[in-house]
């Protein structure tokens, strides 16, 4: 039996499980996705916001894993304790979920950076080779993560300092060749491009701000394993703003390199064919192999997220105790086979999808933001209320503003999302509804209260709605 102790992580590697969950597919995107929707006038105001409200966010996670020790696991432990169980299921099976669909994203970009060079096998990312090679993978990682999660932990580390060199080597280059007068005229839109507003324009990169993001939690979620509670929240606010940067130099460069409408243009991973624009072709094979090695890593560190997710939910009675049990090595076993399951199918189910990049990232993006709203929430009643501040009382005011900041972030993120992607959501969370009834049956707990069965109404009803629109074509996935 391990012993506890050699199950504590340390400050580097809780830091390591953030920046590695955040520094997986989405930074690599980047480039394309803001050309696309607008100049780097747009693009600065967009990561205004995004910074701003993520920011508090993760200042919401520090001050609750400060505030409220005892709570592990916190993205679905914070909802529960705030909003009841229903809320608190939701929460964990919407957090789970998306961890799951960026799961299959992460294989979808792998499939077509090897696309790049193979493109009669591996196309889009969405051939039957691809996926065959991604079903591969995924229980290669299955069956390694089963052997302990400090092995994991460890291989997470070493992969995420390797998977930062390339996107420090790409900023250096774009540093070097930086165009002031290129820059200028990308500024407002530049030309070649659709007329849009600026609203539309910032409107259109909200998703993947938040899709790169994901991961800002990665230190709360595996709270339990900490050497020092305090390290959490230190880990999550370290790995937040150097993160932040390299997205940020990422984004903007590339615009004082070549033209908006070139970047717009480039195949995905973007930024490949934004270096290729600048150094030549060694720029896309080195940035392509960059995030082979990123994508493999953010996806263990995302599977350890998905499996603990599970785990923690039925140690609590929040999920069905099923997924509560470990192996010899402490690995939560059956939680980590239902993802991996699951994310099979979804990974199979591309093969018929017509654009299964952008629909699996904004997908990913909107069953994230439930979670993130209810940690905001409960962030909020427990600096009016005055929890855990008996020792630092001139905290309470600040705290209360950071988490009503991110109250509003992620409202307007719903709005931003728009309806069709939160009925997709809605049509998931359905059926992922019997998880819960089997988990409160087997408590011989009430269902339902007044309030949460109003909410599952809702949630029903949104529900149907969204799978006559996929039945109709009126949602077109």
């Amino acid at each position: 039996m391990t012993s506890k102790s050699e199950q504590k992580l340390s400050l580097f590697a809780l830091t390591a499980m953030v920046v590695g969950s955040m520094i997986g597919a989405g930074i690599f995107n980047l480039p394309g996705r803001f050309a696309t929707a607008t100049g780097p006038f747009g693009a600065i105001i967009a990561w205004a916001i995004a910074g701003t409200g993520m920011y508090m966010l993760a200042r919401v996670f520090q001050a609750l894993a400060a505030k409220k020790p005892d709570i592990d696991s916190g993205v679905f432990a914070y909802a529960k304790a705030g909003f009841g169980d229903y809320m608190g299921f939701l929460s964990a099976f919407g957090y789970w979920l998306g961890s799951c669909l960026g799961n299959v994203f992460y294989w979808v970009l792998i499939g077509s950076t090897l696309g790049r060079f193979f493109p009669e096998f591996f196309g889009d990312g969405s051939t039957a080779t691809a996926i065959i090679v991604s079903l591969v993978g995924i229980w290669a990682f299955h069956f390694m993560i089963l052997r302990g999660v400090e092995q994991a932990t460890f291989i997470n580390s070493v992969v995420t300092v390797a998977k930062i060199v390339p996107i420090i080597v790409a900023i250096l280059a774009m540093v070097f060749a930086f165009n002031y007068t290129q820059f200028s005229e990308n500024f407002l839109g530049g030309v070649g491009m659709p007329e849009k507003t600026l609203l539309a324009q910032v409107r259109d990169t909200m998703l993947i701000t938040v899709f790169v993001f994901l991961g800002i939690e990665g230190a709360s979620v595996y709270s339990r394993f900490a050497e020092k509670r305090s390290d959490v929240g230190t880990a999550t606010i370290l790995g937040f703003v150097g993160v932040t940067g390299l997205m940020v130099a990422i984004t903007l460069l590339p615009y004082a390199t070549a033209p908006r409408a070139a970047i717009a243009g480039v195949q995905q991973p973007s930024l490949a064919g934004a270096l290729e624009l600048v150094v030549g072709h060694w720029g896309a094979v080195f940035i392509s192999i960059g995030v082979l090695v990123s994508v493999l890593g953010a996806y263990l560190a995302w599977s350890l997220i998905c499996a603990e997710v599970l785990f923690a939910a039925a140690k609590s009675q929040d999920m069905p105790k099923l997924f509560a049990a470990q192996n010899g090595n402490r690995v939560p076993a059956n939680a980590l086979w239902l993802t991996n399951i699951v994310v099979s199918l979804f990974v199979i189910s591309t093969y018929w999808s017509r654009d299964a990049f952008n629909v699996m990232l904004d997908m990913t993006s909107v069953t994230a933001l439930l979670p993130y709203l209810l940690v905001a929430g409960y962030g909020v009643l427990i600096a009016r209320r005055g929890e855990g501040y008996e020792t630092t009382p001139g905290e309470r005011g600040r705290d209360q503003l950071f988490a009503w900041i991110a109250v509003v972030y992620t409202l307007i993120m719903f709005v931003a999302a728009g309806l069709k992607y939160v009925l997709l959501v809605a049509v998931l969370f359905v059926p992922g509804t019997v998880l819960y009834l089997w988990a409160r049956r087997e408590q011989n707990a009430r269902f339902f209260t007044s309030v949460e069965l109003i909410i599952f109404a809702v949630t029903l009803v949104a529900g149907l709605a969204g799978f006559v629109g996929l039945l109709t074509g009126a949602i077109t996935p």
